[in-house]
């Protein structure tokens, strides 16, 4: 497989989406196949049949496969689910010699700490994203590398989510016949493919509807500040329909997508639709203001959930005001009238997500949809994941290369060198916690076979 090339895996409750994408020679991506399936072994975001979700993520693989003419071996995989949660927490560590200036070590020390925090028994944390940190009790520092000090502190953002969920993921991944290249939170992905860094900026909640979940990020200052996992998605909206209107799931779904709408005011009492009726059963008559007074009901619940969130980090508060306001994105961004019923509950500026964000100019409008958005983003993830990885190697080679071995040392210098320890070949990148945590789940899978 091609070095600039990345495959993202989304697997979702409703869908698996497979997408095979490269960067063109303006820095865009290009997305040269894409496959989709129905999931049929995850539910509410979470693997619980491993044969069926394994058929599910073939049959997307090869039809991503097929659409561009290539096989694929890495992937990118999305996390999310109602096992996710986040925290926030405050640390810190007292530096032996204050006389020297704080490193990458310093650092890595006081993230591992954070590690040590006592979880609930089977969770594990995911994702520790430092905040702001304060050097000697100089707040509001962002990059604290540099500075002298002696006592270095940060507010940190915890994920913390089930070991055991995503073990289950990882172990569809490789019977799948796949190399699990890289795991990624879901609402971080699908936040890459649609925000700009403006929005990042300014203050800006990302609301991803899914199938079986929606997701939440919220972001300020350039920096996550929130994440949270709402356990219900589309799939409900659907299920209320097939209850409320007495008919099957199937026609449920083609209801809500063609017809439904988040805003009861919108249709006439005399606008009716006719459904076929099972086995030569009557046909049914359902009028659409009922159809979006069921949908209206289940929605608003939805969004409340998502705006107590919202305030929870504090939205109301001048200084943490979210002046980009809310971006909706994922299959749930589609139902009409969405963005005026979130704007007039939550009285925040709303706009659609659509993931074009990197994509190239010429890009297929299938692929800009809502719909893709974590897609994308995981495409994004993994071939900067590859990049990250081609200059780690580079620099190597080039410290390799400078190194001369020196024969001509005293024992004086020799004792001299033996103080200081040997760094290893490469300058030490900051490894970020998630491909940590894949590290460890392909060495877990390793050890299981």
């Amino acid at each position: 497989m091609e070095h600039n090339l990345a495959v993202g895996l989304d697997i979702g409750t409703t869908k698996i989406v497979a997408m095979i994408g490269r960067r063109n020679d303006y820095g865009k991506v290009e997305i040269l196949g894409i496959g989709r399936s129905k999931s049929l072994g995850v539910h509410r975001g979470v693997v619980n049949n491993i044969t069926q979700t394994i058929q599910s993520i073939q049959q997307a693989v090869q039809e991503a496969e097929d659409a561009a003419g290539m096989k694929i071996e890495n992937v990118t995989v999305g996390i999310a689910g109602q096992h996710i949660r986040s925290l926030q927490h405050s640390d810190y560590i007292t530096r032996a010699n204050s006389e020297t200036v704080i490193d990458e070590d310093d650092i890595d020390r006081l993230i591992n700490q954070v590690h040590k925090l006592v979880m609930l028994p089977g969770e594990e944390i995911i994702h520790v994203l430092p905040q702001e940190y304060k050097v000697d009790g100089q707040a509001e520092i962002k990059e604290p590398i540099g500075m002298y000090g002696g006592r270095l502190e940060a507010n940190f953002h915890v994920v913390v989510g089930q070991v055991s969920s995503i073990r289950n993921i990882g172990r569809c991944v490789k019977s799948s016949g796949l190399n699990l290249e890289g795991i990624t939170l879901e609402p971080l992905a699908s936040a890459n493919a649609v925000l700009s860094q403006e929005e990042k900026e300014a203050g800006v909640a990302l609301i991803d509807i899914g199938g079986g979940t929606t997701d939440l990020a919220i972001f300020r200052d350039g920096i996550i500040r929130h994440t949270a996992v709402i356990p219900f998605g589309g799939n409900v909206i659907t299920e209320d329909i097939k209850e409320g209107c007495s008919i099957i799931e199937k026609q449920a779904e083609l209801l809500k997508i063609k017809f439904g709408s988040a805003w009861p005011g919108e249709n006439k009492d005399n606008e009716i639709v006719s459904i076929p009726g099972l086995r030569g059963r009557e046909p049914k008559e359902i009028t659409l203001k009922n159809l979006s007074r069921i949908i209206h009901a289940r929605v608003v619940e939805i969004i409340e959930q998502v705006y107590v969130e919202i305030k929870n980090y504090g939205h109301e508060e001048q200084k943490k005001k979210l002046i980009a306001g809310i971006v909706l994105t994922g299959g749930g961004a589609q139902l009409k009238h969405l963005k005026q019923l979130v704007e007039y509950i939550t009285g925040m500026d709303t706009r659609i997500g659509y993931p074009n964000e990197h994509l190239a100019g010429d890009s297929d409008d299938d692929i800009t949809s809502p719909l893709f958005a974590t897609a994308v983003g995981l495409v994004l993830d993994g071939l900067k994941r590859q990049e990250r990885k081609r200059v780690e190697q580079q620099e190597v080679e080039e410290i390799n290369a400078a190194e001369v071995p020196e024969s001509n040392e005293t024992d004086d210098t020799k004792e001299e060198n033996q103080e200081t320890p040997i760094e290893p070949q490469a300058p030490k990148e900051r490894r970020s916690f998630l491909d940590k945590l894949t590290e460890r789940v392909k060495d877990f899978l390793d050890n299981a076979e």
